[in-house]
């Protein structure tokens, strides 16, 4: 079938060889010259790898929605609404759309279903899939085994993008009901998976991060069940299977970011030398907000929120953390 696949990144070039691998059709829809010649030369724009010369590609958006009713979202989060908004005005048939970025959105603290619903005409809304767990694009692209989470509040949506992306060589996606739990905890795992790399940056070793991973866990599972989503998700793929491999290693841009955070390079040196988004960041300050609002205790997060926006040092921020009353381990 044919897949339309806005976003032709490192995470959305790789997922449209994984659907030529599968037999499907893909076009892939982006704005930068760079990305549509390198593609044009079926070579990844990341990666340098060899693409599918049956991979098409295009910097048309009205072509791109025209080529198919799945259209796969493969953009930063403070991009979808935008890019929803010039979706709506081209669109003239029923969609699904497959989200496969992780990221709230700062200030509202929504999920990108609930701006997909504000911003596409529910007439031409068909249905809403999330298509995330632990997956470096690196990896993938490799074709190297790889374990997916195939969530809506369709079920047969999510069995049809299970269906999809699914092969016997290197990919296998499970489905899940819980689509709240399944966007939360790919996009809280980033801003947890910042602060791992920060304690990296600053050298406190392997036991830090096993603690940060292991108590980041616990704020994931405080945002799920406050924004109507389940706990046990946190405790799957989507939740500390996809923050095991976002907060230990230097594939994942969010750990990278947050290594040099703690190094003590700034922010923006840190953006401008980033060529991937990093998502984690911006859900820190999405988390800030939403704690707020809902009186959660997310006090990794909130500390991390401490060092990117009111300039507080890493040391600082770590001895806040530290000093805070002795408690019991409770979940």
């Amino acid at each position: 079938m044919n897949v339309a696949i806005i976003g032709g990144g490192a995470w959305g070039t790789t997922l449209a060889q994984v659907l030529t691998d599968n037999g499907h059709d893909c076009l892939v829809h982006d704005q930068s010259e760079t990305v549509i010649r390198s593609i044009e030369a079926h070579r990844h724009p990341f990666f340098g790898n060899r693409l599918d010369p049956r991979i098409r590609v295009t910097g048309s958006l009205r072509e791109t929605i025209a080529f198919s009713e799945y259209v796969l979202l493969s953009v930063p989060t403070k991009a979808v609404r935008s890019l929803l908004k010039d979706i709506n005005r081209v669109l003239d048939h029923e969609i699904v759309l497959i989200n496969v970025a992780k990221g709230i959105e700062p200030v509202t603290s929504k999920r990108v279903s609930e701006i997909a619903a504000e911003e596409i005409d529910h007439s031409r809304l068909k249905g809403f899939v999330v298509l995330t767990g632990p997956s470096h694009a690196e990896e993938v692209i490799e074709r190297k085994l790889t374990l997916l989470v195939s969530s809506s509040n369709d079920r047969n949506l999510a069995l049809h993008v299970q269906r999809l992306f699914s092969n016997e060589s290197y990919l296998r996606v499970y489905t899940s009901p819980d689509l709240i739990g399944c966007e939360v905890g790919g996009a809280v795992k980033n801003a947890i998976a910042v602060i791992s790399g920060a304690c990296t940056g600053l050298g406190l070793g392997e036991n830090a991060r096993a603690a940060v991973i292991t108590r980041g866990i616990v704020e994931i599972v405080r945002v799920v069940e406050a924004m109507g989503g389940r706990k046990e998700t946190a405790f799957g793929l989507t939740g500390i299977g996809d923050l095991i491999v976002t907060a230990s290693s230097e594939h994942s841009r969010n750990f990278r970011a947050g290594k040099r955070i703690g190094l003590g390079v700034p922010l923006e040196r840190i953006y401008a030398e980033e060529k991937q988004t990093i998502e984690g960041i911006r859900t820190i300050e999405a988390m800030h907000y939403m704690a707020a609002d809902h009186k959660l205790e997310l006090p990794m997060i909130e500390a991390a929120y401490e060092i990117i926006t009111e300039n507080v040092s890493v040391e600082d921020a770590l001895k806040k953390l530290l000093s805070r009353d002795l408690k019991s381990e409770d979940f």
